[in-house]
């Protein structure tokens, strides 16, 4: 695959109860591409969102999820999530501001 550029790295933010508690630690939840490494994540956070300075980037791999409709079997798409982690002196990021 063509090498991922920063804007297509972070595909939407995660929204929950859980993700909702870690925006109190400056932890920010985001699904992204499944082929997108750490090193990604964190630069394209850096250079979508002004000022923010990330500390860490921890990934998880969600499998898809085996869905029937009547006989037939299928699998939904596989999915990649990152928790991003911001230093105490970087800017909250502006797409949570209103939740």
């Amino acid at each position: 695959m063509a090498s991922l550029k920063y804007y297509d790295v972070i595909l939407k933010p995660v929204i929950t109860e859980k993700s909702m508690k870690g925006m109190e630690r400056k932890e920010y939840t985001f699904l992204v591409h499944p082929e997108a490494n750490k090193t990604q994540i964190k630069e394209a956070v850096e250079k979508m969102f002004e000022g923010t300075k990330v500390q860490r980037v921890n990934t998880m791999n969600l499998p898809g999820k085996q869905k029937r409709r009547g006989t037939s079997v299928g699998m939904t798409a596989k999915r990649k999530k990152a928790i991003v982690k911001l230093t105490e002196a970087s800017k909250d990021i502006e797409i949570y501001a209103g939740l």
